[in-house]
């Protein structure tokens, strides 16, 4: 091969890498466009659940009910702070607000009257979370963020 047909073919060769390489950037910056506007979706997703609010209505029914914890609303989503009724009337009804990914969450104690305890969660009208007897007791009613789903 001479000199002139090499330095021809050294020249497409290049010249080829040289398109190919960019129109391969290209493709990759609309790549990382399209993946930093789906990215900005999420973001704006998860800013929207985490300070959007929803309410949520706790209700314990039961015998010689001791105390009642329960989310109020308040603290963080992930940590959010107990609030307490001590020695409630029954039935216990509250209605709070909460936020976010916060779950809804009541848990009643009593020390005798165990087979009548009963909690609930109610959101916009339909029971999200309820539990009686020894289930109440152990566990409470938890119910995860209606915005989370």
């Amino acid at each position: 091969m001479n000199r002139t047909t090499r330095t021809a073919l050294c020249t497409a060769a290049v010249t080829g890498l040289v398109f190919g390489l960019g129109a391969c950037s290209e493709v990759k910056e609309a790549a990382k466009s399209a993946a930093s506007e789906g990215s900005e979706k999420a973001v704006d997703q998860v800013d929207k659940s985490i300070n959007e609010t929803y309410e949520v209505t706790y209700e314990v029914t039961g015998k010689d009910i001791e105390s009642i914890e329960f989310h109020a609303g308040g603290g963080t989503a992930m940590q959010p702070k107990l609030e307490s009724a001590k020695k409630p009337a029954s039935p216990w009804t509250k209605t709070v607000t909460l936020k976010g990914i916060m779950p809804a969450a009541v848990n009643p104690i009593s020390v005798t009257g165990v087979a009548d305890l009963k909690c609930k969660v109610t959101y916009q009208g339909k029971v999200i979370a309820e539990a009686a007897g020894e289930k109440a007791m152990a566990g409470g009613c938890v119910a995860a963020s209606p915005i989370a789903k």
